[in-house]
This record gives C-alpha cells, structure tokens and sequence, in this order.
C-alpha cells in the first residue's frame, strides 16, 4: 500500500503525478520542484528508487519510452485517497472543508514564507473570500 517507510511522502507525491499522465524521472523532478515553487528538488537518487519500488509493487509500469505509468492496480489504490491524488472528489461537505482548510493552512505558508509567492493571486485570494464569507452566513 502507500506506507511512508523511509522516502517519506515521495512515494505518495510521485503517484499524484502520475494519476495526472505518464511522466519519466526528469519530469517528476521538476514537476516537484515546481509544485514547491523552487523551494525543494528531490534527488535522482531518490525518484528512481521510489519508482522501482512503485514497480516493484505493481502500482506503475514503465514504458518503451521511459516513462512511468500507473498500473490498474495503481489507479485503483489510488482513486481511494480521494482528491489530493487526483483519483476522485470530496465525497461531501466536510471533506471540501477539510481540504480547503488544508489549502488554506499551505497558502499561509508560503506567505510567510516570504518571496512574493501569493503577489500575483492576493486578488483572486480576497474574491474567493468573500464568496466564502457569503456562504458561511
């Protein structure tokens, strides 16, 4: 299954990109170190032993042209973990709260964390807010 062991979250991030499209070793490297904003770049000494043991697993296959795809195994245990792997939705309300305030929790974050990640979207933020607002009333 997804256990943790000692890759940590890898395991779990290399399979949301993949629920997403085939991809090789490379670009799951950069897609990770886009989804950090720059912040983090996983090694290729830990990708390709993540996807070896994701082969080895039967979750993903590689294909002729090198890059990984998800097994039909693969997508079924991942379709389980709901939206955060990209498999399927939040099931009610509880869980689109949940996940925005998992969201939310991310985007606090990366403010903090300074180097204009949120410049561009404050505005998008503030209407999204107020919607928000106008649902909790």
């Amino acid at each position: 299954m997804f256990g943790f062991g000692k890759r940590r979250g890898l395991r779990h991030w290399a399979l949301y990109l993949l629920v997403r499209g085939p991809k090789n070793g490379a670009e799951i490297m950069d897609a990770m170190e886009a989804m950090s904003q720059g912040w983090w770049r996983p090694s290729p000494g830990s990708v390709y032993p993540v996807l070896e043991d994701l082969a080895h697993d039967g979750l993903v296959q590689r294909r002729e042209d090198g890059r990984y795809e998800l097994t039909e195994r693969g997508r079924d245990e991942t379709s389980f973990a709901g939206g955060w792997l990209g498999g399927g939705s939040p099931r009610g309300a509880r869980e689109v709260v949940d996940e925005l305030t998992n969201y939310t929790t991310y985007l606090e974050d990366l403010a903090k964390g300074g180097r204009g990640a949120l410049g561009a979207e404050r505005e998008r933020l503030r209407r999204l807010s107020q919607r928000l607002l106008e649902l909790s009333r």
